[in-house]
């Protein structure tokens, strides 16, 4: 048996992955009677944790909600996870949290061990950040929402969400969430949903509303090699996106400078230019060519000159008053 101060972080450390323990299993864990699990838990109260039991045959333990957050226990490969989560958040993926990750980070780093310090720094160095703040760029998740989404995988408790899909119907949803994904400049959310009895993949953009459903879901195999894979699949299985073409009446180095990175241009003549763009929306596309203050012609797609006409027609009412 470990001795008491081994074993009462070994406790906290297991209390901390679950969001309830049964008494027997807690206690076959920790190889200790249930009376000296009692006295343990006791010990954790004492310190601050705020640690509540259900008795009876189903009786166990859990860590609740408490008035301040006590210290944490968490393994080298949480302690880097840790960091490098806080670096992304850091650079504006997740909305309102920017300032404070910096400043959990320095602390993080501070009290790290050389060992994992170099780790955390050879990460950095091989990791390329997003960019957030250029036109179109992916909206930013509630990081509310987020953390709600990430305690039902944690806990393996089923979900319930509004979705609104890419053509804008929304729909509820319930769900066994697995895994979230982090790819490129968006958050996936792999789940197996228990309407249309299949897995899916759900931006978490377009998620609202997370509510634990209750009730708890044993896990099931996912039908790929890894999580990550599995949304690489689905994102290339999904609607390619618009490829439009257009010429401008503008020189190139106009055009170039006010659509930045999100178009390439072509130079015609002294005076005109070829744009080429892609987009998922034909929204982006209409919003730039407009913004131009030129002349232009779009090639390609056929769609993006019907919707380029349906604007027209609205502003024009507009217009009219």
């Amino acid at each position: 048996m470990a001795n008491t101060s081994t074993r009462t972080l070994r406790l906290l450390s297991l209390l901390q992955t679950h969001r309830f323990w049964p008494g027997e299993e807690l206690a076959g864990r920790l190889d200790v009677s249930a009376r000296t699990l009692r006295r343990d838990i006791d010990r954790l109260r004492e310190l601050g944790y705020p640690v509540e039991a259900q008795r009876g045959v189903d009786g166990g333990y859990q860590l609740a909600a408490g008035a301040a957050l006590p210290p944490l226990v968490i393994d080298d490969e949480e302690a880097v996870a840790l960091a490098v989560g806080l670096q992304a958040a850091a650079a504006g993926g997740v909305e309102g949290i920017a300032e404070a990750s910096v400043r959990v980070l320095a602390k993080v780093v501070q009290v790290m061990p050389a060992r994992l310090r170099r780790r955390v720094d050879a990460l950095r160095a091989m990791t390329v950040p997003a960019a957030w703040d250029a036109p179109g760029a992916e909206p930013g998740i509630d990081p509310d929402g987020l953390t709600a989404v990430a305690l039902a995988c944690r806990d393996s408790e089923h979900l319930r969400f509004r979705y609104r899909a890419a053509d804008g119907r929304q729909s509820a949803r319930l769900v066994e969430p697995h895994r979230l994904v982090c790819l490129g400049r968006r958050w996936y959310l792999v789940a197996y949903d228990l309407d249309r009895q299949a897995w899916r993949t759900f931006r978490l953009d377009r998620l609202s509303a997370p509510l634990p459903g209750g009730t708890r879901f044993r896990p099931r195999e996912l039908p790929a090699a890894d999580y990550a894979e599995f949304v690489r699949d689905g994102a290339n299985t999904a609607p390619r996106p618009y490829q439009v073409e257009a010429l401008v009446e503008a020189p190139a180095a106009t055009v170039r400078s006010a659509v930045g990175r999100w178009g390439t241009v072509e130079e015609v003549t002294a005076e005109r230019c070829r744009l080429r763009m892609t987009a998922d929306s034909l929204d982006w596309p209409a919003m730039a060519l407009g913004a131009l203050g030129a002349e232009f012609r779009v090639i390609e797609p056929p769609a993006l000159r019907d919707h380029l006409a349906e604007w027209a027609e609205r502003f024009a009412r507009s217009a009219a008053g």
